[in-house]
């Protein structure tokens, strides 16, 4: 599975941006997932949806600002992100889960996108 990840960019605080990641190659997975790395931390899960049942998954710091949804045709996950915040500011891969489970562990997840820069200013 290769992921491709866009959509980031540099935006205001209180500004949104849709992050999009694109799978191709053999896709069968359980779950896709975004992940965010700000300097000096470690991944931090954001939140994710399970392929079939779109159940959905989101870290509190997400709850009310960020929507995961999936165009199955497409073989793409979306991440709408609204409200943004200084705090936001980290680079944002998308990752894809063939196990079961709940999606919300980066070391269980099996491919990674090669991440996309969001940055707010305050």
């Amino acid at each position: 599975v290769q992921l491709q990840a866009s959509g980031g960019g540099l935006v205001q605080a209180g500004g949104f941006l849709r992050l999009s990641c694109a799978a191709s190659g053999r896709t069968y997975t359980s779950a896709m997932g975004w992940f965010r790395r700000a300097p000096g931390k470690e991944y931090e899960f954001v939140a994710a949806i399970t392929w079939r049942g779109s159940s959905t998954y989101d870290a509190d710091s997400a709850k009310g600002r960020f929507t995961i949804s999936r165009d199955i045709a497409k073989n793409t996950v979306y991440l709408q992100m609204n409200s943004l915040k200084p705090e936001d500011t980290a680079l944002y891969y998308c990752a894809a889960k063939r196990s079961f489970g709940i999606p919300n562990k980066a070391s269980e997840f099996d491919y990674w996108g090669q991440g996309t820069q969001v940055t707010v200013s305050s």
